[in-house]
């Protein structure tokens, strides 16, 4: 399916007000099982940080929902956002500025030409990787632009299921991806010949992990896609399915899986 009509359709109702983003954003970090496993690395990354004045760059920011939890975590925290797309960077901008958080920037840029030498503290990658071919070009820019010791967090579809993809020949669930998914030895090497010292590489989406997604996205998003009277219904629907989603979720992220549909990767410089 493509991914950009409804993530256009969401933005037109949560843009309206300031609280409805906030809204917005909080329905995702509850929803996206890939926000639960990127939040508590970065949890773990802020421990002692947030009264420090540090750099920050979230690398296809999106809706900017990573940035907004950021920027509430440390206010002290300086962060440059980039996305390819001209109308989020505005939107993200003036959502920003409304809720005066003047250390937050949106830019329209190229992850895999944007550099800010020995910038930032730490780079944030969600669900960028599998958009882009050169992917290794992103990697070498985000090396340069973090400073010596500085972590980049990667989440990205992995090579056993990632993109809903499970056998040879078959299409991405996400028509937008360019690639189905990465082998966990093959992004690791990626990152060490473009800049980074250490790599650590887990699997995300175990079992548990993967009923949740079709109950809390893969299915809502079929149906949005089908039509917008679905819109009326997923509130209806969420009330059955999301304690089931939300007790898989907590599973998922305090398990260690031996495989994955996802990959949750950290690397430093």
């Amino acid at each position: 399916m493509q991914y950009d009509p409804v993530k256009r359709r969401l933005g037109v109702v949560f843009n309206r007000t300031p609280f409805l983003r906030k809204v917005f954003y909080k329905l995702l970090d509850l929803l996206l099982l890939r926000s639960w496993h990127i939040q508590r690395e970065l949890r773990k990354w802020s421990v002692e940080k947030t009264d420090r004045d540090l750099g920050i760059y979230d690398a296809g920011a999106g809706f900017g929902q990573y940035t907004y939890w950021l920027s509430c975590r440390s206010p002290k925290w300086n962060i440059t956002a980039i996305d390819v797309k001209d109308e989020q960077v505005a939107d993200c901008n003036a959502f920003f500025r409304r809720i005066s958080r003047p250390r937050v920037q949106f830019e329209v840029g190229d992850v895999t030409k944007f550099t800010k030498p020995n910038a930032f503290e730490l780079v944030v990658c969600v669900d960028v990787m599998e958009h882009i071919l050169e992917d290794e070009a992103a990697l070498r820019c985000y090396s340069t632009s973090l400073k010596q010791g500085g972590m980049l967090i990667i989440s990205t579809p992995s090579d056993q299921g990632g993109s809903d993809v499970h056998e040879e020949g078959e299409g991405s669930f996400i028509e937008e991806h360019v690639r189905d998914g990465y082998n966990i030895d093959d992004i690791r090497a990626k990152c060490l010949r473009n800049g980074f010292s250490k790599v650590e590489a887990r699997y995300s989406y175990g079992a548990p992990g993967k009923i949740s997604w079709k109950l809390s996205m893969k299915w809502p998003l079929l149906m949005l896609q089908a039509s917008k009277i679905f819109f009326t219904v997923l509130p209806f629907y969420y009330l059955i399915a999301y304690p089931i989603a939300f007790v898989l979720n907590m599973a998922d992220v305090r398990m260690t899986h031996s495989t994955g549909t996802g990959l949750i990767v950290k690397a430093w410089k």
